[in-house]
């Protein structure tokens, strides 16, 4: 019976792709990428010769269902992504999840991930982490999301495009305060580097493909150390609103919601 192969590739360097994965887009009769032009090179050095589709983001809701229509004929169907493995942070998870609720048989193929590439050069130990693949655009939401993995004892990782590391850097600084952070950049290429800095020393230029790695702190804490009424306008200054800010202060100090919420209102009464 034909299946869909989720097939993970190189994220940088053309050598790392495995022998299961050369096998198996060889012999699949369709290869969906997330871009077809990215992944000709890789393909056409390795004589992979299968038809390809494209399947991104922006048509991920119907190009899945014609995908397991291929697959419920007898085609055998990989899916790629321009790096590293379909769903993380890329294209792939909403095939899969139809492929699971219709029965259709999903196989893994694994291969890299800038993930788990970073944390290993980065020389943390970490038993457990929190991934956030790319924050979001709007400021609010980017605070929103830090502000739920502050106080969990584990290391924050994140993607970063290029034109986003400074900015990224100082909205982490905000919510999260001082840390240690790993800068891991053009992983596996030529260029590999990782920086250690801290946010509030940080100085990294902004270039390369980025993974991002925030140490976790032991501490309380230290927006515990304002008042009820600072902590509220921290986060309010960093454009979370007034209910969301209540939430979050209740949740950083550990006492009732309604207690915050007046001293909320004796604020701006």
């Amino acid at each position: 019976m034909a299946k869909l192969y989720i097939v993970g590739t190189p994220i940088g360097n053309m050598s790392d792709i495995t022998l299961r994965a050369l096998e198996t887009l060889r012999n699949v009769d369709v290869i969906a990428c997330e871009d077809t032009r990215h992944s000709l090179p890789l393909l056409a050095k390795y004589d992979v010769h299968a038809k390809l589709v494209a399947y991104h983001k922006f048509n991920e809701q119907d190009c899945s269902d014609r995908l397991i229509e291929m697959i419920k004929r007898g085609q055998n169907v990989a899916i790629i992504t321009d790096a590293g493995m379909p769903s993380i942070s890329d294209p792939g998870a909403e095939v899969i999840a139809k492929c699971h609720s219709q029965g259709v048989e999903v196989e893994t193929v694994p291969g890299p991930t800038a993930l788990a590439t970073a944390v290993a050069l980065s020389g943390i130990k970490a038993s457990g982490f929190t991934f956030l693949g790319f924050l979001p655009e709007k400021s609010s939401d980017k605070v929103s999301i830090l502000s739920k993995c502050a106080n969990t004892g584990l290391p924050i990782i994140l993607y970063v495009a290029p034109h986003d590391l400074t900015k990224t850097a100082k909205t982490l600084l905000d919510v999260l305060g001082d840390r240690t952070v790993y800068v891991a950049r053009e992983l596996t290429k030529i260029h590999e580097s990782v920086t250690m800095t801290t946010l509030a020393n940080f100085e990294c230029e902004e270039r390369g493909e980025i993974v991002m790695i925030v140490d976790s702190v032991a501490s309380e804490n230290p927006l515990n150390s304002l008042s009820v009424a600072e902590h509220l306008n921290h986060y309010l200054d960093l454009g979370m609103d007034k209910k969301d800010a209540v939430k979050q202060v209740a949740k950083d100090r550990g006492i009732p919601k309604n207690e915050v919420y007046q001293q909320a209102l004796n604020i701006y009464s």
